[in-house]
This record gives structure tokens, C-alpha cells and sequence, in this order.
């Protein structure tokens, strides 16, 4: 279940923007500057998984980064 989240958790891998119009989800060990992750944390858009994997995200809706996971079906 993903979980509004406020600042960067070192504890936590996978992190989701939940803006409707960009649900997608970044690989914080594989993050680029292209991501664009401190955007949409200061926008209030940050969410985590739990369970904190790639597959939770995906079950939730969320789509590949296409900068730091790839494969993106945007």
C-alpha cells in the first residue's frame, strides 16, 4: 500500500510520484537528475511501498521511471 511520505527514507528503495497525471515509480539506488524526485516531493506527490518492492508499485499502478527503471508504457 503506498504511503505519503515526506522526506527520503534511506530504509526504502522504491519511491512513487502519486501526481494523477504522472503516477510512476523511481529506484532511489539508480536515481538520475532526470528524475526529478525533489520536484515532486516538494509538491507534497512522494509515496512509499509496502512492501517496499518494484512489483507492489506495479500492482498499485504505478509505471517505470523511464530515466532510472526503464521501460516505461507512457
Amino acid at each position: 500500500m503506498a504511503t505519503p511520505c515526506t522526506d527520503r527514507s534511506t530504509k526504502k528503495r522504491y519511491l512513487g510520484n502519486s501526481d494523477p497525471g504522472h503516477l510512476e515509480v523511481h529506484d532511489l539506488s539508480k536515481e538520475t537528475s532526470q528524475c526529478q524526485i525533489n520536484e515532486f516531493m516538494r509538491n507534497c506527490h512522494a509515496v512509499t511501498f509496502n512492501p517496499d518492492t518494484l512489483n507492489q508499485a506495479k500492482s498499485e499502478g504505478y509505471d517505470n521511471c523511464k530515466y532510472c527503471l526503464g521501460n516505461s508504457e507512457r
